[in-house]
């Protein structure tokens, strides 16, 4: 499944031309309206996204701002667009949270170049949301209140979780899985973010957690990997 990437510049004819090209190797959506860009990030997951330095209110670096403070693009990689030299604003990008900078008057070679540069970042953020349909046992307590269910999947970022009854959204909770028979659980912190039914709940791991995503990482690495052959 290829990248999928967001370009957001109010210039109609450069978004055209930039989704254009980007869809010659990427699944490329472009926006014009920067404030519907910072309510479409809130609620979609990107691999990268294209921003414009110069737009209306909300500007590049404002909408950078938006996207580090999202849980879904919290990481994403930023390219930022710019017309000029300014190092002030070059600072207050990187500041925002840019990642890459690609400058005016764009062409295609210099993009191309720029899409293999940000290749490494995009797969590593798509491996922590890509789901695999796994099944192990989980213990999930919040609050002394405890029950005992399976995964029906399980990302680098998150699980969806059976059980015979859910914690509601927003609980933290404590997780512990049994990866693998005989082997120690592995335990992280979460939170309940959405409920499917009665009986399912999708947990978002907590990122300070880092001992037990680094487990889990080893556990579904190799999973995430032969899916991508």
């Amino acid at each position: 499944m290829p990248s999928k990437v967001l370009v957001v510049d109010d210039d109609p004819v450069l978004c055209e031309l930039l989704r254009e090209v980007l869809s010659t190797e990427l699944e490329a959506h472009a926006m014009t309206d920067s404030a519907q860009a910072s309510a479409r990030i809130r609620e979609e997951k990107f691999d990268a996204v294209f921003l414009d330095v110069r737009m209306p209110h909300p500007d590049g670096i404002e909408l950078a701002r938006h996207i580090r403070s999202s849980k879904l693009n919290q990481t994403t990689p930023i390219v930022m667009i710019t017309g000029d030299e300014d190092r002030n604003a070059m600072m207050r990008a990187f500041q925002a949270g840019a990642t890459f900078f690609l400058s005016k008057p764009v062409d295609r070679p210099r993009l191309m170049r720029l899409i293999r540069a940000t290749e490494g970042f995009m797969q590593q953020e798509k491996r922590r949301f890509q789901r695999v349909k796994v099944s192990c046992k989980v213990s999930i307590e919040s609050n002394k209140a405890k029950v005992i269910g399976s995964t029906l999947d399980l990302s680098l970022n998150g699980m969806l979780v059976q059980a015979h009854r859910a914690f509601p959204v927003g609980s933290s909770v404590q997780a512990c899985l049994e990866l693998a028979p005989k082997a120690p659980q592995v335990c992280v912190a979460a939170r309940v973010v959405r409920l499917v039914g009665d009986d399912c709940m999708g947990l978002q791991l907590a990122d300070a957690d880092v001992s037990g995503k680094e487990r889990l990482q080893e556990f579904l690495l190799p999973l995430i990997l032969g899916k991508e052959r």
